[in-house]
């Protein structure tokens, strides 16, 4: 009840803090964004500072993530474990990939930061994790799929998308830049 309570408490601080809802809510992760520091969270958490492109830190519960006039984007990860799909795609998982660099790696999550290069494919690739993607440039990404179909993807500097395992496709730089700290769940 007490770790229940301290959850609530630090959400709705963190809350109030944003000034607002999270980024991000659902039964994984809580994705908050901070130009400051965030009281103790009651969850583990990987912080991905947007004013250090390609860093991140991992910090545990009752600690407190992000610094002042610092603009972070802070994953807490809940308690509830995802185990990675079996890849029966006969393409390669997302990471690790020509070009990514492993920031962090624990039991619960693996951090990697990727830049896409213009004219550089990535190669066809499965996705065995959900995925919390940070971008830290704007552009857009044309991502293809094993069928053949295409979408472009734009994003803005500091946005936050959550992605679901279970995707196979192959992306390219459709327009900007593309740079993203990747934080892969266990």
């Amino acid at each position: 009840m007490m770790k229940a309570a301290l959850c609530l408490l630090s959400m709705s601080f963190a809350a109030s803090t944003q000034g607002g809802e999270p980024l991000i809510d659902n039964e994984h992760v809580t994705v908050w964004e901070t130009a400051g520091a965030l009281p103790p969270l009651a969850h583990d958490y990987v912080a991905v500072s947007l004013s250090r492109k390609g860093t991140a830190v991992f910090g545990r519960r009752g600690t407190k993530p992000g610094t002042t006039a610092s603009r972070t984007i802070v994953v807490q990860l809940k308690d509830l474990p995802v185990p990675a799909l079996a890849n029966q795609s006969g393409y390669p998982p997302a990471f690790p990939r020509k070009h990514a660099k492993k920031l962090l790696e624990n039991a619960q999550v693996v951090v990697w930061d990727y830049s896409w290069r213009p004219g550089e494919p990535t190669p066809m690739h499965f996705h065995d994790k959900d995925a919390v993607v940070v971008y830290e440039e704007t552009g857009a990404l044309k991502s293809t799929t094993p069928d053949g179909k295409s979408v472009v993807n734009e994003f803005n500097f500091g946005q936050v998308r959550f992605g679901p395992r279970g995707r196979s496709h192959s992306e390219i730089l459709a327009g900007g830049a593309a740079r993203a700290v990747i934080t892969e769940l266990k």
